[in-house]
């Protein structure tokens, strides 16, 4: 059986049990659910809420440097920390925060395998207590813009006739539904996808117990089943970005995909973009 491209990227439950409370160690908790933090967390763990304080409130866009740099400041967590990420859903709003972080250049970041389902499910310690970490001074070195795609590059790419991933539901990718199934709040003028984009729904790469697939898996579904080239340019899209970064990520770092943007955009830009050609 091969191996991830970058396994050290991954952490278990027992990797993360055994390194509570180290020094130069961070926990963050990111859920789509931000309740499940107060029920019960992992001791010291960081709770990091996607919409009220990685997001800016005004501009559709992530908070920008220096409030990110606060952000962290506040939180405790210093540029040398090695950041582990946990949530909900398999993970998937632990690597749309990651992938933020890799944004802001946030160098040592990992995720813990099965995430907070895996976590309960084994029955491990959670706790409410909530640990003020001590305020640091937080310096972003330098953005990354290169894991990132916009709408003109997009268009760009899809006009080049390379392969996007549009990693929503079926009914979704096909136009029959307007919006995430249960989400009827969050919907698009129109339905479909973007021309040239493959379908391959972000839980695909997912076990039952919310860990990833393994490599063969993975390489299964996006190399031999999509026709992904590792090679080649390649841009995932969803709703607004947190789908598609649970895919990046899988690409990127499981598979070592060479060029993967993540088109945090996504159907709320380009099913709403004035003259953006669809296909159903």
């Amino acid at each position: 059986m091969a191996e991830y491209a970058n396994p050290d990227v991954l952490v278990s439950t027992e990797w993360v049990q055994e390194n509570i409370g180290k020094d130069g160690i961070k926990i963050i908790e990111s859920n789509e659910d931000i309740l499940l933090y107060d029920i019960g967390h992992i001791e010291g763990a960081i709770k990091l809420d996607w919409e009220t304080e990685l997001q800016d409130k005004l501009v559709r866009d992530y908070i920008d440097k220096d409030n990110f740099e606060k952000l962290m400041s506040l939180k405790g967590i210093s540029r040398d920390d090695t950041v582990v990420f946990y949530g909900d859903k398999s993970n998937w709003w632990a690597c749309y925060a990651l992938w933020t972080f890799k944004v802001y250049g946030h160098e040592k970041c990992l995720i813990m395998n099965g995430g907070r389902q895996k976590w309960i499910d084994e029955k491990r310690d959670i706790t409410k207590d909530v640990i003020d970490y001590s305020s640091t001074d937080y310096k972003v070195d330098s953005t990354n813009d290169e894991i990132r795609a916009f709408r003109d590059e997009v268009k760009k790419h899809s006009d080049s006739g390379l392969l996007l991933i549009d990693v929503r539901s079926p009914k979704e990718y096909s136009g029959e539904l307007l919006h995430m199934e249960a989400y009827p709040q969050e919907g698009a003028l129109r339905g479909g996808h973007i021309p040239n984009a493959k379908s391959v729904p972000w839980a695909t790469a997912a076990n039952e117990d919310g860990t990833f697939k393994s490599a063969d898996e993975l390489t299964a579904i996006y190399k031999e089943g999509a026709g992904l080239d590792p090679n080649q340019d390649i841009i995932a899209y969803c709703r607004i970005g947190e789908r598609s970064s649970h895919t990046w990520f899988v690409l990127k770092y499981l598979l070592g995909y060479e060029s993967v943007k993540n088109y945090d955009g996504s159907w709320t830009e380009w099913g709403n973009l004035v003259k953006a050609p669809i296909e159903k």
